[in-house]
Parts: structure tokens; C-alpha cells; sequence
């Protein structure tokens, strides 16, 4: 980043920190239009990041794993990376990183040096130790394989400017991108204070959720970095893909970029969040495609979510006097869909603490099927002159929908939070353990009609 600085103020005349500021604030408000949750927000301007960083190059330089010499080499600037000889080509007369086809240039200054080759042997006795450090399995493949054929020592310093922090006791150097950047995570946590309450919750860290493109800086440098300086790596890097378009990885120069901010206000947040959870298979590359998009919002969220909400909901209003059923007696019928979400608790949270959002997102899918079934299937309009099995039914019913709307609050948070306005319900009472619990809802409580959740999209006729 510091050399693109370079680069704008050559051309612009661009102050880095300004810059800095303008583009944290974007993020900042991004997070906001996204409806995205964080208890920080850091950067590597801030008092208490710099601190971290001259500690933990202290603490390398210590113990012997820094050293001073020359550096010649490929570097490429848009990637912020150094390469070998084997990993450059040519392409239209340029050099370029294969992996990214970004251009690079050669780099011939002095530079402090990290020992990254002492750490070959421990990175690889670590990786068996922790055969789960590094997901998916073929990020793990890429990363062994990489490090097996030999690591070399790693630039961790620069002259050719001055944004940045200063290496201790060396003001003519800037501690480079990496050991700078990654020190983030535990600078949040006010390290070196390993007594602090933050860094005691938080670290070691459970996952960093990274870009497959940057997993060779978080599962090699990084760990590399810790174990130096005698501090616990993180438990799990997961290396997620790309959102493609038209197959290809977005970019300005190839012109192919969908703007989500124009996606979110053609169709909603919610529905944008819920087909990139549902859609892209996570941990590979995905194709956004307006025409699945579309099929998602009018199948998923139109037809079997948001219109089961509504017919339960009026069905009970008008069958029910708008009240939930106090005397019910299950079924097996009703016992067998309503036992699904308990039995499979403990399940979905496994498979959320491995990453396998894909798994829980089909099973929501599912389990809106069988209550659509269900429903249809117990016709309990047929079922009048029957109150008991009636009010049965339709407290089967109102349990399922309650518990779906909990299951789909963490995807789909502004419409799960308008869809429990049905029981009057809150985000405060939406607790994942109770969908064990199939008498949650309190029996006589009124139930509320709600607006349409999502409205189907009109698909126009492709030979207009």
C-alpha cells in the first residue's frame, strides 16, 4: 500500500494519511449499507497499532530471527508481494506475477531481512501438529506445497520512503506491509499487554477469514512471525474465494465490476446476502448471475418463506380469533417436524464452527420445504369441526416458522426481525439453543398480520 502511495502522490500529489482517512471511511460506511456487525475497528495509523508493531520487531530482533542486508528482487505493487524468479512471465512485453498476471518490478535496496527459512522445518511439524490450521483442504495442499520446496528469508523493511512505522533504532527504514499489516489482529487486543482482558478472550484467535489470495501472508508469514516471538498462532486461517463475473475475478481494468450498492437498491440487502450465503459454495470461487438472483428472491424468500409467514399468520387471525392455540395435543406428525431442529442443534453449530455455511444454508432450504409440506399436507382448513387437532396444527406451525426466522436471523437479519413482529418478538429473544424448545411460544399471546416480506420479481419476456 505504502509504494501505491508513492505512486498516487507522484501523480496526484495524494497526502497518504488523507487518503487513508477518505478510504476508511468508505469501509466504515460499507459496513453500515451491509448491515455488517464489528466490536473494532483498527488501523495501522493508530497509537496503539504502532506500539504493538515496534514491540513484536523488538521481540523478533531479540531473538535473533532479524538481520540487516541487500535486497534484489521482483516486486509487484498492486499485490503488495515479493516474487521469485519462477513465479514471474512475460506477458505483452511486461513482467508479470503468474498468479495474478500484476506487473513487477526490480527492487535493489538495503532492507532488514525476516529468517524465514529457520522456520520451514517448525512450519511444516506445525501444520501436522494442527492438520486443521489451514481450510479449505486445498488451501492447505497449496500452502505445504509451497513451503516444502524452500522458503526464502523475507523482506521486512524499506527506504525508498517514509510512510509507515519506523523500525526501532533505525529511522531510515519503515517496517514493510506484512509484519506491519498482520500485527493487526493482536494490536486490536492491545498487545503486548498479554494480561489485558481482550487479548486473554481473543487470542489465540478462533479463525481469520481471509481472501485465497492473501493466504500465503496469513498460514505462512504469520505463524512464522508468532512462533518467533513465542506467541500462539491463530487457531484456523480459512482462505474463502472470489465473487466472480462472467467466470472472472472483478477488477477496474477488465471493467467487469458489479457495484453491490446498485444490486442492494434494485433488490435489498437481505436478498443480495441471502443468495451469495446460499449460492457460492463456500471456500471456492462464485458466479453472481442477476438471473439467479432473481430465481432465489421469487423461490427462497417469495414463495416458500415469506409466503409461509403470511398464510399461517392469517390463518390464524381469521380461524383463530388471532390468538396462539392454548390446548394443542401432538402427533407423531407433529412431534417428527418439530424434534428435526433439536436433534440437529448441535449439529448446525459444528458445522458453523468449521465454516460450512453452505451446510447450514441448505438445511434452513430444507426444513422450509417440510414446513410448507407439512402445512399443505395437515389442511387444517379441513379440520373445523376437529378444534383440537386444528389448534394443533396450527401451533406446529407458528413453532416451525418461529424457528426458521431464528435460523435465518444471522443471513437475512432486517426481514427475519420484520417477519417475528407475527409474535411479537424481539432480537433480544432470539436465542439459537430454544430452537430445541417446541413450546416456546407462550400460548394465548396475540399473533399480528405483516406486511408482504419480499416481493417477487417480474421477469420480463427474453424476446422482448
Amino acid at each position: 500500500m505504502v509504494l501505491k502511495f508513492k505512486e498516487l502522490q507522484k501523480k496526484k500529489g495524494v497526502n497518504p494519511l488523507k487518503f487513508c482517512d477518505e478510504i476508511s471511511k468508505t469501509f466504515k460506511d460499507l459496513s453500515k449499507t451491509l448491515n455488517l456487525i464489528n466490536n473494532d475497528f483498527i488501523r495501522t495509523t493508530e497509537p496503539r497499532h504502532k506500539k504493538s508493531v515496534q514491540y513484536l520487531w523488538e521481540e523478533l530482533t531479540k531473538n535473533d530471527d532479524i538481520y540487516l542486508a541487500k535486497y534484489s528482487g521482483w516486486y509487484s505493487v498492486s499485490d503488495e508481494a515479493f516474487y521469485n524468479d519462477e513465479e514471474i512471465e512475460d506477458l505483452d512485453n511486461k513482467k508479470v506475477a503468474i498468479s495474478s498476471k500484476s506487473p513487477v518490478e526490480w527492487v535493489d535496496e538495503e532492507s532488514y531481512f525476516f529468517k524465514l527459512s529457520k522456520w520451514e522445518k517448525p512450519l511444516l511439524e506445525f501444520y501436522e501438529q494442527n492438520p486443521n490450521f489451514i481450510s479449505p483442504t486445498s488451501r492447505k495442499n497449496e500452502v505445504i506445497s509451497f513451503v516444502k520446496n524452500g522458503l526464502k528469508d523475507l523482506s521486512v523493511s524499506r527506504k525508498s520512503f517514509s510512510w509507515g512505522i519506523k523500525v526501532p533504532n533505525d529511522d531510515k527504514h519503515v517496517i514493510y506491509v506484512w509484519l506491519d499489516a498482520l500485527t493487526n489482529y493482536i494490536s486490536a487486543l492491545n498487545y503486548p499487554d498479554k494480561n489485558n482482558k481482550l487479548y486473554k478472550k481473543f487470542w489465540p484467535a478462533s479463525v481469520h477469514l481471509i481472501g485465497k489470495d492473501i493466504l500465503r501472508f496469513h498460514a505462512i508469514y504469520w505463524p512464522a512471525f508468532l512462533l518467533a516471538a513465542k506467541i500462539p498462532p491463530p487457531k484456523k486461517v480459512y482462505g474463502h474465494g472470489w465473487i466472480l463475473s462472467n467466470e472472472e475475478k472483478m477488477s477496474k481494468s477488465k471493467g467487469n465490476i458489479l457495484d453491490p450498492l446498485e444490486i442492494i437498491k434494485k433488490y435489498g440487502l437481505d436478498p443480495l446476502r441471502y443468495y451469495l450465503i446460499k449460492e457460492v459454495s463456500f471456500g471456492n470461487d462464485g458466479n453472481i448471475s442477476q438471473e439467479r438472483l432473481e430465481d432465489c428472491i421469487n423461490s427462497d424468500l417469495a414463495n416458500n418463506f415469506g409466503n409461509l409467514c403470511q398464510r399461517v399468520s392469517a390463518f390464524v387471525i381469521k380461524n383463530c380469533d388471532s390468538k396462539i392455540p392454548e390446548k394443542i395435543k401432538f402427533e407423531n406428525d407433529d412431534m417428527k417436524i418439530l424434534n428435526e431442529y433439536n436433534q440437529n442443534l448441535n449439529n448446525l453449530r459444528n458445522e458453523i464452527d468449521n465454516q460450512n455455511i453452505n451446510y447450514y444454508i441448505d438445511y434452513i432450504v430444507n426444513r422450509l420445504f417440510e414446513a410448507n409440506k407439512y402445512f399443505n399436507d395437515q389442511e387444517p382448513w379441513k379440520k373445523k369441526d376437529d378444534t383440537l387437532r386444528l389448534n394443533t396444527i396450527v401451533y406446529t406451525t407458528l413453532e416451525i416458522v418461529r424457528k426458521i426466522i431464528f435460523l435465518l436471523y444471522p443471513i437475512i437479519p432486517e426481514s427475519s426481525l420484520k417477519a417475528l413482529k407475527i409474535f411479537n418478538l424481539k432480537e433480544k429473544d432470539i436465542i439459537l439453543e430454544t430452537i430445541g424448545n417446541n413450546e416456546f411460544l407462550k400460548k394465548g399471546n396475540t399473533i399480528n398480520k405483516i406486511d408482504i416480506l419480499f416481493n417477487k420479481i417480474e421477469k420480463g419476456n427474453e424476446n422482448d
